[in-house]
């Protein structure tokens, strides 16, 4: 079995190892960078200063702990340096562990030339590569609007801020989604001002209003400001009395004045030039490859995995979706196997406090009539909280009013990304409450709070 996959990030590497091991003959084919640009190039290094924001800001909270306090300042060099070591460290491992499997790794771009073989293009030459199965997995890029243009100065986008050339005085954030939140936690955290456009009347509009509400609070109290229901329609570099800086533009008139913007308004396949068409692959109406539950395209043998099949755009799904892709090649799908319930997948936002959720919604449970049982507890009821000088947020539970059985839950607080995967096990496993309940847990620690919540 010949099995070619066009990119080398989460989907793209997991299915190549599994489907290696497996006995596959496997060439990856990448044009940027080995472990996936979306992967290197953005969660990384967003997650990096995330975490040097957070240790400023734990700085801050030392007071409330009995220390004195002292306020750290931003290194700017060793913060770019601790990035690149990072992703640096990231990249060689995923390139051995591809290496140690015996994967065959190609710097370049593919091109299908037909359903069964692709031009690969890299320094001027050209190789043709047929094989049984292809993998696309391409991945995303950030999405530029036809009313700026971002010059990786003053107007950015989200690959441009790790760490930007000139730290912010004020930057103006356009998106008030998931990347959105957290850039802005990111640059009040490193002691910037923010000003957040707000298209909606909530922040993560597609979250639990409880859940946005308490980050809301929390940007209000850290002096964000939140312009809301504007959509921003335009973004002019100027030159004024407060010295370079941008304009952005709104659509109900209103202006904010900042010295950088930006843009964090969702992302884009990366499709186009891959020669689908050729291939006989169909796309959606936005570009994404239409997959089914094995992750096939509409030609059998092509499948699609990552931020490009237009699914749930995280690195877990994408591995998980690799992984699938590499059993259905070898045909393990004929034994014990199970579909991805996209469903089902846990997502976090790195805030502060965090924010993860998993499976049902309050808002989608009472949208559809469904009966549910919700029960709520916050982590100022917990020792380890008040231990830890943060009891912001709460723990949500959502089970089924007659079996027990848990259908989701959100976590807003310190932690929240670890501690969700319990309530992810319990909604994957179809577990109950009282399983949860049960458990002997770790006192004191924050789980606690979910064992308060199943009871």
């Amino acid at each position: 079995m010949r099995l070619v996959i066009i990119g080398g990030g989460p989907a793209g590497n997991t299915a190549a190892t599994y489907a290696a091991r497996l006995g596959a003959e496997v060439t990856v084919v990448e044009r940027d960078v080995i472990g996936g640009a979306a992967h290197l190039w953005d969660c990384i290094p967003s997650k990096t200063m995330i975490a040097t924001g957070g240790a400023m800001a734990a700085s801050r909270r030392m007071r409330g702990m009995g220390l004195e306090q002292h306020e750290a300042e931003i290194d700017t060099p060793a913060l770019e340096e601790r990035i690149e070591s990072i992703k640096s460290r990231i990249q060689r491992g995923v390139e051995g562990l591809l290496s140690s499997q015996g994967v065959r790794m190609m710097s370049g771009s593919a091109r299908f030339v037909g359903p069964n073989e692709v031009v690969v293009e890299s320094n001027g030459e050209t190789e043709t590569l047929k094989a049984d199965s292809f993998l696309v997995g391409t991945g995303s890029r950030p999405r530029i609007p036809d009313w700026c243009t971002p010059d990786g100065e003053r107007i950015l986008t989200t690959r441009d801020c790790y760490p930007p050339r000139v730290m912010p005085s004020h930057i103006a954030v356009i998106g008030s989604g998931v990347t959105g939140v957290e850039f802005v936690h990111m640059f009040a955290s490193l002691g910037c001002k923010v000003t957040l456009v707000v298209s909606r009347q909530q922040v993560l509009p597609s979250k639990d209003p409880e859940v946005a509400a308490v980050l809301e609070d929390d940007f209000l109290k850290r002096g964000v400001s939140l312009l809301k229901g504007a959509r921003a329609i335009g973004i002019d570099r100027v030159e004024d009395d407060k010295g370079p800086g941008v304009v952005v533009r709104c659509d109900d008139g209103r202006v904010v004045r900042a010295s950088h913007a930006v843009l964090a308004i969702g992302s884009v396949p990366n499709t186009d030039g891959l020669g689908l068409e050729t291939a006989g692959v169909e796309l959606d109406r936005n570009g994404y490859v239409a997959i089914n539950n094995h992750c096939q395209s509409n030609v059998a043998h092509i499948y699609a995995a990552g931020d490009v099949s237009g699914k749930l755009p995280l690195s877990s799904v994408a591995s998980m979706q690799g992984r699938k892709v590499a059993e259905h090649v070898m045909g393990l799908h004929t034994r014990e196997h199970r579909h991805l319930d996209y469903d089902k997948a846990a997502s976090a936002i790195f805030t502060e406090p965090e924010i993860a959720d998993v499976g049902l919604a309050e808002a989608e449970a009472f949208a559809a009539g469904r009966k549910i049982r919700v029960t709520k507890v916050p982590f100022s009821a917990s020792a380890k909280a008040l231990i830890n000088n943060d009891s912001r947020g709460f723990v949500k539970i959502i089970s089924d009013p007659a079996t027990g059985v848990v259908l989701g839950g959100s976590i807003v607080g310190g932690n929240a990304a670890e501690l969700i995967s319990v309530i992810a096990l319990a909604v994957t496993a179809n577990l109950k409450v009282t399983d949860i309940v049960e458990s002997l847990l770790v006192h004191p620690a924050l789980s606690e709070a979910l064992a308060d919540a199943a009871e």
